[in-house]
């Protein structure tokens, strides 16, 4: 059985992986790190890693944000502990110190933990290697009117892939207010939508001449990114140091 301590633990997110943990029988979380210590749960929970002791753990599912990162990777480095970071927002810094770190240890990162969300980006890709030169490319997002970050990590994760297919070097465009110029075509333009409780909408859109080639994901509850990063943590537990991801995870399933 797989040992998680599940950093974020008093989120909606931590309450979703909670939740997933108690009906499975291969994983059981045995701490939780929040600053908000206040949200009962059935395992103990400290207000930061500097304050874990005591604890077993075979692995870290982050879904905290980038202002707990740090701490969290670096009690991972010092207890040769993987992290599974499933967190949005980071920073040039804190990506560049989770690659050096995926050198030590087991490291898994993705912007979105769903299987739907990484065929779409599969499938994004394919589109992209197909009409990628001739067509417009657009990404809408959809999300919360809590989330922090705009566009979202799944929003950016799309389009690198999309942009790792193209033959030219493309700009990502996230306003073209005030521009009074035609389209140009080395570009994909990226959209954030903020409201209500939307849990996740990524749209992908293919703009050609008397065509318009559509590939959306919708996410109905928390509970699907909840199941992936524990299955991610399952995956990440036995192996070796290295950066992962879901295509990885995919592929051996």
């Amino acid at each position: 059985m797989v040992k998680i301590i599940l950093n974020g633990c008093s989120g909606k997110m931590g309450e979703a992986v909670t939740a997933c943990v108690a009906d499975r029988e291969d994983a059981v979380i045995t701490a939780g790190v929040d600053l908000n210590t206040s949200v009962s749960r059935s395992y103990p929970v400290f207000d930061s890693f500097s304050a874990v002791s005591g604890i077993e753990a075979d692995v870290v599912v982050d879904f905290s944000n980038p202002s707990a990162f740090g701490g969290m990777m670096e009690y991972c480095l010092k207890n040769n502990i993987p992290a599974v970071v499933c967190s949005t927002g980071l920073s040039k810094e804190q990506i560049d110190f989770l690659h050096e770190s995926a050198e030590k240890i087991p490291v898994f990162f993705s912007a979105n933990m769903s299987l739907g969300v990484n065929l779409l980006i599969e499938l994004a890709k394919t589109a992209a290697k197909v009409l990628g030169n001739t067509f417009d490319i657009e990404i809408v997002e959809q999300h919360h009117n809590r989330k922090l970050d705009a566009p979202s990590g799944t929003a950016l994760m799309i389009a690198d892939s999309i942009r790792s297919e193209l033959d030219d070097k493309v700009d990502y465009v996230y306003d073209r207010t005030g521009r009074s110029l035609r389209r140009p075509k080395n570009e994909i333009g990226i959209h954030a939508v903020r409201g209500g409780t939307i849990v996740g909408e990524h749209e992908v859109i293919f703009a050609g001449n008397d065509e318009i080639l559509k590939i959306s994901h919708s996410a109905r509850s928390k509970a699907l990114f909840a199941t992936g990063a524990v299955n991610a943590a399952v995956f990440l537990s036995a192996k070796a140091p290295g950066l992962y991801n879901m295509s990885d995870m995919i592929r051996e399933g």
